[in-house]
């Protein structure tokens, strides 16, 4: 928590949820791809303004220890499906960066993250 504080916002944590949403939205989208948009997702939200990266921090603690308990996983496909305040807006974020990464970079995928030659 003091890495949060400091402005560090915990970046296993909220790459392992990001590459779950990204695993989840776009199936068929190669692990290689994925470890890329991952790590632009990450890269991202990092560069966030200090009073965000807090707040994005603070809600990757609360959904890194949720996703302990019952699954990260599980609490994903939750999360996916139901937005919930503020956790939802997590998932949104995730979402907005990982979609314009991916179809940025390869503007032939497919919605499920197959590629569409």
């Amino acid at each position: 928590m003091a890495a949060i504080l400091k402005g560090r916002p915990p970046a296993r944590l909220i790459a392992e949820f990001s590459n779950h949403v990204i695993a989840t939205d776009l199936p068929a989208l190669p692990a290689e791809r994925r470890a890329d948009v991952v790590a632009f997702a990450g890269r991202r939200i990092a560069a966030l303004p200090s009073p965000m990266k807090l707040g994005v921090g603070i809600v990757a603690v609360v959904v890194g220890g949720l996703g302990r308990i019952v699954g990260l996983p599980r609490l994903t496909a939750v999360l996916v499906r139901r937005p919930l305040p503020v956790l939802g807006d997590y998932v949104r974020l995730v979402r907005s960066l990982s979609y314009a990464y991916v179809w940025e970079t390869w503007p032939s995928t497919g919605p499920d993250g197959s590629s569409v030659d």
